[in-house]
């Protein structure tokens, strides 16, 4: 059997108050005439956050447009600018939400690698180690400041760059920085690892590895969306380290059904992840009816909208490519259905369920 030796983020801060000591994190990380590039969610634009960035010499704040989820052009223009401006830099600091994180993660990656980020959209195809990177969620649930992968709109397809050179140097895991983010947008992010935790513990590539840490981010998901509660900094610390446990289960398993289907969504509509999940997650009763049950639950009990109809009017060709988008992603099919996922979930099959979103 071949295990999987994976890499896992180097260093980890935690708690209140942690993104204070990020200068001096930094700081045997800078190269003489180096800057550090802080990536910054376009949402915190003119608010507080920004100030609070520990600039140095050259070091310059981006505010990145993740309206979108990231794409490879993007990337690339990202990258191809940093170049053209400063040479060389000494990191790249993604502070912000999932999007903004695997925006800092594949530019860094771009720094050091050939050709455009699509080339290596796809599984160990990364060649060298990127400049330093650090991630700074400001949203918890994605677990991007985990994970090995940098999720990536492309071309044909929406697929990550997963390799041992993904993953960030540092995180920063402030609970603090997660206090104003919209209700709407913490409940569709903490759903992203809700349902992580679901289509990992019920997949095919479960393991006590992935058990362990799966089990308990659920268990927090539970603790904080099941039942009418008020919103507490409690709520925001527990949820971070639902995100990171959430990550860090997936990474030695696979996610499965909803994350398949909701990667064609956001290919052709531009739906973001965690939004996307859910309103995947909606309808797949057939293949997690506890896990469902126990969602709907979760949106009641928190009053949130969940959208429908949003293929509604599609042509065959745009259901066609949210297909081929999804099928793609036969590490998640095989997880959820097994080996012969293909037999389970026809073009047919998969059709009917997008008619349904």
């Amino acid at each position: 059997m071949q295990f999987r030796n994976f890499k896992m983020v180097s260093y980890v801060v935690y708690g209140r108050g942690s993104f204070n000591q990020l200068d001096e994190i930094l700081a045997p990380q800078r190269k003489t005439d180096a800057p550090m590039i802080f990536f910054v969610d376009h949402f915190f634009e003119g608010k507080p956050l920004t100030n609070r960035i520990p600039l140095r010499g050259k070091d310059k704040i981006i505010l990145v447009d993740v309206t979108y989820e990231p794409k490879t052009t993007q990337v690339d223009a990202l990258a191809q600018q940093l170049k053209a401006e400063f040479g060389t830099v000494s990191g790249i600091i993604g502070i912000g939400g999932g999007s903004t994180m695997d925006l800092a993660k594949a530019v860094s990656l771009m720094m050091t690698n050939p050709g455009s980020s699509a080339d290596y959209q796809g599984w160990d195809l990364v060649k060298f180690p990127g400049v330093y990177k650090a991630g700074i969620p400001t949203l918890s649930g994605t677990g991007a400041e985990v994970s090995r992968t940098t999720v990536l709109t492309g071309p044909t397809r929406k697929l990550g760059m997963n390799s041992d050179f993904t993953p960030f140097d540092q995180i920063v895991l402030d609970p603090e920085l997660t206090k104003h983010a919209p209700t709407n947008q913490r409940f569709y992010t903490g759903m992203d690892c809700y349902i992580h935790c679901i289509e990992s513990l019920e997949g095919n590539f479960i393991n006590e590895f992935s058990k362990s840490y799966g089990e308990k981010a659920l268990q927090i998901c539970q603790d904080i969306f099941l039942g009418k509660k008020t919103w507490t900094d409690e709520s925001d610390d527990k949820l971070m380290m639902a995100s990171y446990a959430g990550g860090m289960s997936i990474a030695y398993s696979q996610v499965g059904v909803a994350h398949a289907v909701s990667y064609g969504l956001s290919y052709l509509l531009g739906t973001k992840h965690g939004i996307g999940n859910c309103i995947v997650m909606n309808h797949i009763e057939e293949f997690y009816p506890k896990g469902v049950a126990e969602f709907k639950q979760m949106v009641a009990d928190n009053d949130i909208f969940i959208p429908e109809g949003i293929c509604k009017g599609l042509s065959n060709q745009q259901f066609d490519a949210m297909i081929n988008v999804s099928l793609g992603m036969k590490p998640l099919w095989e997880n959820a259905l097994g080996k012969n996922w293909e037999q389970i979930m026809t073009r047919e099959k998969l059709r009917a369920l997008y008619e349904k979103l």
